[in-house]
Order: C-alpha cells, then structure tokens, then sequence
C-alpha cells in the first residue's frame, strides 16, 4: 500500500521507523534530488552517530556562491533573481566542500558538478569512477534500502512521472532484484514545477512506498545560467555541424560547445546562404574535406535527425523548434526493419508519424527556459519526446539491439573533453594527479557505439589552448598522466582550427592529423617530440593552412558575423539581462588581465589614471553593481577597474 504525507518531519519519521539501522539511500543526479527531504535526512543523521548514513547518486546542484569584489556585486543579485531566494542548498554538498561530513556519513559520487570538488578529500575519496550504464549495478550491490525522487503528476490523473530522470531509477531496481537482495523502500516527492512526461516515464502511484506532497509554494527547479559562446566556441561548433548527415542520429552534451553546435545546425537548416558564407569563411576547403565528404554535408536537412541523447538540453529545444530534430523512429522491430529496407507501406509511413518519437533521452537539465517549453509543449510534441532508462540509451547490448541499430543510424555523438593526445587519446574527466574534475558519466558509452554500429562516428570537441598570452598552453599534448578515452578508440577530434579524423590511421597519420588542428603556437615542439618518440618516419609537412592556426586569424574570420548577428553571445538566449551581458564580457575582460601579480598592478593603474566621461550604459552597469555612487578609496577603485573594463571589452 502506497502511503501519503504533506510534511516533511512525518515523512522523516515514517522512513525511520522502516529502516533500522544504517541508511544506504539512491539518489537520482541532477534536478531529481528531493532536496528538502535529503537536507532533512542528513540533518537528523549528521548527530546520530549510531545510524550511519550513505549516500549514492551523481551531479549534486547547489547554486554557486557569490565570491568577493565585482564578482560579488555581480552575482549576489543574479543568483537571487535566477534560483530564487529560498532554493534549497544540499548541505552535505557544502560539508563535502569544507571536508566537515560526519564520520558516519558518506557520499558517492560517479559524477561531480565540473571543477567543483577538487578541493574536497572526502568527495575526491569517496568519487567512484564508473560508465553511466554501470551506475545502476553498482548501487545495487551497496544494497540500498532507500530511492529518493522527485516526481511530477499527471495533470488531470493519478499517475507520476520520473519526468527529469528516468536514467537508473527502474534499471536500479532490476540489479537489486537480479542479486535478489530486499526491494528498497521507493519515496517520490510531487514537485509542482517538473513538466509532464509520459511514455515509459510514467509509473502508478503504488510503484512507490510514500509520496510526500509538501504544501507550496515549492522552491524553483535548478536552473543552469545560459553562458556567452566565444568565437572559438562557434569555430569548433561549425566544424562539427559539417559532420551531420541528413537522416542521422544525434547526440550532444552540455556547455557553449554543444550551444555552439545546435546554433549552427539551426543555421544550417533555416538559413544555409549564411551558414556557407560563414563556412567559407572560417575554412575556404571545409567541402572538401575527406570527413565531410564521406560522413557529414553542409546541406539543410530533407529529412531531419532523430535525438538520441543521455541528457536533454538547450540545444534540443531549438534543434526541435526549428525542424532540424523530426525524424522519428519506432519501437516496433518489424517496422523499423520494413522502413530501413525500403518495404514500408503507407500504412507504415503514417503510423510512424502518428506514434513515433524523435527524440529519446535519460534526463533532462536546463534553463527556466527549457523547463517552460518542456511544461507548455502541445500533446503532438510532448508525444514524440520519451525519456528512457539510461540502459537503453547508452548502449546497444543488454537490451533490443537490433531495433536500436536500425534507429540509430548515421549516428554522431558529440562530446568535449579538456585535452587530447597527438594519438588520439582524451582527457576528459580528471588531473594527472589523480583528481577528478567531472566523471567519464556515458562518453566512454558513445565512443564505444559510434565504434560498433555501422556508419556511426564519435566526435570529440576541444579548445585548442587554454588561458591566453604569455600563460597560453596547448591542449593538444604529446601526453599526459590522466585517459578517459584511450587511443585506440580514436576517431574524430575538432578544435576551433579544423577537424582531424584519426580512424583507422598509423600514429604517424594521427600525429599529423592533430598538428594540424593544433594552435601554430606550439606545432613544432608537438612535432619535434613526435620525432624524438620515433613517431614520425619522414620530414613532417603540415598543410599552409595550418600556420594559420592563430587566435588573432580565427577573431578577423568570424568577426564579421558577430557583428551582424549570425553568431550571437547568446544563441540559445540568456538568463542576463541586456546590462548584465555586456557587465559580463567587461568582467570577463577584466579577469583576464589581472589574471597575475604584474597584469593586476598593470591595470589598476591604467584604471586609476584614466578620467573617462560616464556613457549612459555604463551608468546603467554601475548602478547595477550598486557603484554608481561609490563610498570610500575600495568602491572608488572598484568603480574605476569596471569603468576600464567596461572600454577595453569586445566580441568575441
């Protein structure tokens, strides 16, 4: 029997009451925690050292914390006005960051919001590296005896969604049940704000033990802040739209290189004059290159593509709206296979189109944006969008292989990762010094199937270097200490200079193919230690083209189209309003330039010395950053670097 309560201290009670002993409670990642309900269990366990508590889950969100100076006075008010003022932070996230959990609490983690525990002993010790297929096998042998969830309602029914995360919930359930260890007690949290999704999504009210309904108002789901794609961004974005066939499979990932791609794929398909000319731009031989020619084309797209991705984002909603993403497959094999060899009927074509589904995914993170368009999708849409088990998604085997290999063909997996090898190794998930940045979470999964189905490729996406100036490095390396994708399952690589396709090549062929997207920077030394490592057989010849590999080439290349509006900051738009973008690139500037002791003495003293005449934007930005009446030397210094800021920012 399914129990129901409305507040949070009998949902405590009827939970400890169940489990004796030492709670060993799963948790989904990202906007499926039950926040409130997880900050009560840990509140009332972090004392009670006679009851142990662990935690399984991934990707725990709190907003960020506002830091000091201009960046505070930036981001106090936009984190208030974005998450709003009562979100709930999980406070074994904020113990983790101040190694102060308990000695009996514990918290594993397959993957961490990126960068943000490398600091922590007790998350970096307790991280558990792992395939996201491999999570939900995983928690099953931590016998837990608690999943915690937030669910959505089926408006105007008696159903629940696990709408954001339907990735290892149920899979979770099969591992537990295949060790036949005891069925864990299933506890749903009805948000208000979760959008409907139904499909294999949708469970009934008694697949859970409790539904806690807490009175409202509820809190806002997380919502990712929008960030500004940089002309590098759009550069790699480019090149990697040029490798999507026509009546393939898609699959990106998170952050401005994934935004970066979904623009221009909407670019290609609504205005392909524009998306050339900027491809002509960027690189006069993009057409031809041997990878566009045998796996992707610069044409809108007839048919469109079918999503098929771990996570939902930004991205999809616009690939959706603009008709890019619609071709829909089926989950009936005979179908699928009458549609693959070209037996199909009319019959057929219409109940494709009538119950087939264009895009697939295990869970969805995004901006309040993508929540509202997820919320007010009409029933055709909401129909043809279905969140699956992560098992079904991330890979071929365990599951109907045949019917997906027929769904999934022509597949592209877009991913990024931090660095890469002259070999075709990545570096994607961690530091040489063995701590993790992020976690592999499925990218091993979609390198490996892009390997295993036919006319499928992997593509890994990075930026060419990291900082700028004199502290500019190559992320193109001869090697390094840390592999989340080894070399020999290279494929494909993109920086903001080009494509380098390493399938099927020697490692001569590959080192070529990555000193060739490398920044000219740093060519030669790349070179030179592929000959000392014996590497190279003959006098390496890198093409013209590649001196060119400059960031100051690449600015001129694009500016042009910054300028008019084709590669805006912001393509997916922004959580910033008109004042706050263009705060950002002032700051972003700034940042930059007082990144080291000589650069900060450098600019405040440019700052101080100049007197210049207030513009009424950037008398907008200072009264936004409250300094437009500073009090005392600190705020009169604050003004001034802002105001500096403010005249040395540009696009781009």
């Amino acid at each position: 029997m399914t129990d129901h309560l409305t507040d949070l201290d009998s949902a405590l009670e009827w939970i400890l009451q169940r489990i004796d002993g030492p709670l060993r409670v799963g948790a989904p990642l990202g906007i499926g925690k039950p926040h409130r309900l997880l900050n009560a269990l840990y509140g009332r366990i972090k004392d009670t050292p006679s009851r142990p508590l662990a935690v399984y889950t991934a990707l725990s969100l709190n907003p960020p914390k506002p830091g000091a100076g201009l960046q505070a006075r930036f981001a106090a008010p936009f984190i208030a006005r974005h998450f709003g003022t009562d979100f709930p932070r999980l406070e074994y996230v904020d113990a983790m960051l101040r190694d102060a959990l308990p000695a009996h609490v514990q918290v594993e983690e397959f993957y961490m919001q990126s960068g943000g525990l490398l600091h922590s002993t007790q998350a970096q010790a307790d991280y558990t590296s792992l395939n996201y297929t491999h999570a939900a096998a995983t928690v099953a042998q931590r016998a837990p005896n608690l999943i915690v969830q937030k669910v959505a309602r089926e408006p105007g029914g008696t159903r629940l969604s696990l709408s954001c995360n339907n990735d290892i919930t149920q899979d979770t359930l099969d591992a537990v049940q295949a060790l036949r260890l005891p069925r864990p007690l299933l506890v749903a949290e009805v948000d208000p704000h979760l959008p409907w999704i139904g499909g294999t999504a949708a469970v009934d009210a008694t697949f859970f033990d409790l539904i806690i309904d807490l009175p409202g108002p509820s809190p806002r789901l997380f919502g990712l802040p929008r960030q500004p794609v940089s002309s590098v961004d759009y550069a790699i974005g480019l090149y990697a739209s040029a490798l999507v066939r026509d009546g393939g499979t898609l699959q990106i990932g998170i952050g401005t290189l994934a935004d970066a791609l979904s623009h221009a794929l909407v670019l290609r398909h609504t205005d392909n004059t524009t998306y050339r000319r900027v491809l002509q731009a960027l690189d006069p031989e993009l057409a031809t290159h041997p990878a566009v020619q045998a796996s992707g084309g610069l044409e809108p797209f007839a048919i469109g593509l079918y999503g098929c991705s771990e996570m939902l984002n930004e991205g999809f909603k616009q690939l959706v709206d603009s008709g890019v993403i619609r071709r829909k497959v089926h989950d009936d094999l005979p179908l699928m296979q009458r549609m693959a060899d070209g037996n199909a009927d009319a019959a057929d074509h219409a109940r494709v189109e009538d119950e087939g589904q264009f895009l697939h995914g295990a869970f969805y993170l995004g901006s309040p944006d993508f929540y509202r368009w997820l919320h007010a999708l009409d029933d055709r849409t909401r129909r043809a969008i279905g969140m699956r088990r992560i098992s079904e998604i991330n890979q071929l085997y365990g599951g109907n292989e045949p019917l997906q290999r027929l769904q999934r063909r022509d597949a592209r997996f877009f991913n990024s990762c931090m660095m890469a090898t002259a070999l075709g190794a990545a570096v994607s998930d961690g530091l040489d010094d063995g701590r993790v940045v992020s976690g592999v979470g499925g990218q091993y999964n979609f390198v490996a199937m892009a390997h295993a189905l036919p006319q499928a490729r992997s593509v890994l996406m990075l930026r060419a270097t990291r900082d700028t100036g004199a502290h500019a490095a190559s992320n193109v390396r001869w090697n390094y200490g840390h592999t989340t994708i080894p070399r020999h399952l290279r494929d494909l690589y993109i920086t903001e200079y080009g494509i380098a396709d390493l399938r099927h090549k020697t490692d001569q062929q590959c080192v070529l193919e990555m000193a060739g997207i490398c920044d000219a920077r740093f060519q030669d030394a790349l070179l030179e230690q592929a000959r000392r490592s014996r590497k190279l057989r003959t006098q390496p010849a890198l093409a013209a083209r590649a001196q060119r590999n400059t960031p100051e080439a690449l600015g001129r290349a694009l500016a042009p189209f910054r300028r008019d509006g084709s590669l805006p900051d912001y393509p997916l738009g922004s959580d910033f309003s008109e004042v706050e973008q263009y705060l950002l690139r002032a700051l972003t500037r700034l940042k930059g330039a007082t990144a080291g002791r000589v650069g900060k003495v450098t600019t405040v003293a440019r700052a101080l010395l100049a007197f210049p005449r207030v513009q009424p934007m950037e008398m907008a930005c200072l009264q936004r950053m409250a300094l437009d009446a500073p009090r005392g030397l600190g705020e009169r210094v604050q003004a001034r670097l802002l105001l500096y800021g403010l005249r040395q920012q540009h696009p781009g």
